[in-house]
């Protein structure tokens, strides 16, 4: 999708703050830090939300989960913990069109969330 600002910086149009790439996803640092560490992952396939995942985009959302553990342990944070969010639509607070993750940790997430 051309003017999705997650398909611009998977395609190198606009900078990130790289922490991981394989071929079927990218993480970066947010913009807007929530936690000491707060990155995004998304897939390099535009998906608009949660809402509109197929069984070939299945595959895609279980290989962000799989490799989770490795970007954790990079991070640092794969001891103390962390949380994966997810915002699905405008109530659940999708800000951008292109299903993506925030995965949070660094410090001790209270819950309930906003």
């Amino acid at each position: 999708m051309s003017d999705c600002v997650f398909c611009k910086i998977v395609q190198g149009e606009i900078p990130s703050n790289k922490v991981y790439e394989d071929d079927k996803i990218l993480s970066f640092k947010d913009l807007n830090p929530e936690a000491p560490v707060h990155v995004l992952i998304i897939p390099k396939k535009h998906i608009a939300s949660l809402t509109e995942v197929n069984e070939e985009d299945a595959e895609i959302i279980a290989h962000i989960f799989k490799t989770i553990p490795k970007i954790v342990k990079e991070l640092g944070i794969d001891k103390d913990g962390y949380r994966v969010v997810s915002n699905c639509g405008e109530f659940g607070g999708q800000s951008v069109p292109h299903v993506h993750f925030h995965l949070l940790g660094g410090r001790s997430l209270n819950w309930p969330p906003g």
